[in-house]
């Protein structure tokens, strides 16, 4: 969400940091909206003020006896407690309409952010070779758990429809360890705090970290006490409907654990990591990765969130990543981290880094995570603020990351430790977590 007081004190500014995005000028726009909520408010405020002068007014009429001057007094009080509603009502509306506007622009990047149309103006950010010899191809995951029997797409599509998996035996052990491992090594090493959120949320949740009302296709939705489906099939008054939503990444009930509060700032920063499943609906990736896991309707990822001061936000940043980094390094997986240009960033960021994964079967880097900044965008859709050393509420800066997400370090692990009888080698940071086991040969 955008601070409107800010366009207008600066509206060139804002408008060149839309254009790196793509967007026109839209400061004029922003201004005109204000312009008519400022003039809805006023004509409301005329309003009670003069109905409050009028009163004084029949009080001294009353008194000097002047009944006519009374009565046309009081006429004229009725006829502006009749407008009243009207205006209340237009000022309401001239407000919202301005909310809905901001609220559908997209967060204004970091000067330092590389300006492009798409992922092809991406700039490589620095690069990680694992100790193993990095393998230039090799089957792909789905090929190998399938091969094992451990893998399976074509039960899943009978319950479930495409883009689900069964996982089962050390396969779906493997998947469980690596999320066990994550969550030790950021709550263990890294100082975040284990949170065990709700993954069904409302409105007002998605709205604060800005996956509604411009992604809602991309959302499952469930309406109480009827049955799951995706708000893009929404049946006629769905959406009017009491609903809630199956989260897309644990980002947003862990970053809505501060919506509509005021922190102390010896409090901040303010780190959560929570391990659950998501849930998208991928309505713009029909066609793209259709086979096997990279690409799933519900996948299991390990979120990291900060809370912090404008000041302390873009350090932060460096150490989250670093932080998801580390996930990766443990398990001996080459990767890069890309800096996202103007183009391929979020719709709520400042700046973006994704780490990507070496991945054989396809002999190319696949995304793994990514660690944003998004200043006080978010904050200000939730209402989340701190007191400073001044006194003075203003916004927290809000901070989200992968790390990682599991579903995708499965697929890399398979890929990158696959052996040529098509066993899988356990790296060794997961041994404790896969009761000493070294190998992965089919069921067990």
């Amino acid at each position: 969400m955008h601070d409107i007081r800010a366009i207008r004190e600066n509206p060139d500014a804002f408008d060149r940091d839309l254009q790196r995005r793509g967007l026109p000028p839209l400061s004029a726009e922003l201004i005109a909206l204000d312009e008519a909520r400022k003039g809805a408010v006023s004509a409301a405020q005329a309003n009670q003020e003069r109905r409050n002068a009028l009163a004084k007014e029949i009080g001294g009429a009353k008194k000097a006896k002047d009944e006519d001057r009374a009565a046309a007094l009081m006429a004229e009080v009725a006829a502006l407690k009749e407008a009243g509603p009207g205006l209340e009502a237009a000022q309401g509306e001239a407000g919202k309409v301005l909310d809905a506007r901001l609220a559908a622009i997209p967060n204004r990047p970091k000067a330092d952010v590389p300006e492009g149309a798409d992922e092809h103006g991406n700039v490589v950010y620095r690069s990680h070779a694992s100790t193993r010899e990095r393998l230039s191809e090799g089957k792909e995951h789905f090929e190998l758990g399938e091969a094992m029997g451990l893998m399976d797409f074509e039960t899943a599509a009978k319950l479930s429809g495409s883009r689900f998996v069964v996982l089962k035996g050390q396969l779906a052990r493997l998947e469980r360890a690596l999320g066990q491992f994550m969550l030790d090594l950021h709550t263990q090493e890294h100082g975040y705090l284990e949170v065990a959120p709700p993954v069904l949320v409302r409105d007002e949740a998605m709205f604060g970290t800005a996956q509604l009302p411009k992604f809602e296709d991309d959302q499952f939705a469930v309406v109480d006490g009827q049955s799951l489906r995706t708000a893009q099939d929404d049946p006629q008054g769905f959406a009017a409907q009491p609903r809630r939503w199956l989260v897309p990444t644990a980002e947003v009930p862990l970053t809505n654990l501060v919506r509509e509060s005021i922190l102390r700032e010896e409090e901040l920063p303010l780190r959560f990591t929570a391990l659950t499943p998501c849930f998208r609906a991928e309505a713009g990736a029909a066609g793209r990765d259709t086979r096997g896991m990279l690409r799933q309707h519900q996948f299991h990822k390990v979120e990291l969130v900060s809370i912090t001061t404008p000041e302390a936000s873009a350090d932060e940043h460096e150490r989250m990543l670093t932080c998801a980094e580390a996930v990766l390094k443990k398990l001996d997986l080459p990767y890069r981290v890309m800096t996202l240009c103007t183009g391929d960033m979020g719709f709520a960021s400042q700046k973006t880094y994704d780490i990507e994964v070496w991945v054989p079967g396809q002999r190319t880097y696949r995304e793994i995570s990514s660690c944003s900044v998004c200043g006080d965008f978010q904050a200000r859709r939730m209402q989340a603020r701190y007191r400073g050393k001044d006194g003075k509420p203003a916004f927290v800066h809000t901070l989200n990351g992968s790390g990682v997400a599991v579903g995708r370090a499965l697929i890399a692990v398979l890929e990158n430790y696959q052996n040529p009888d098509g066993s899988i080698t356990v790296p060794s940071a997961l041994a404790p977590y896969m009761g000493g086991l070294h190998r992965i040969e089919g069921p067990r």
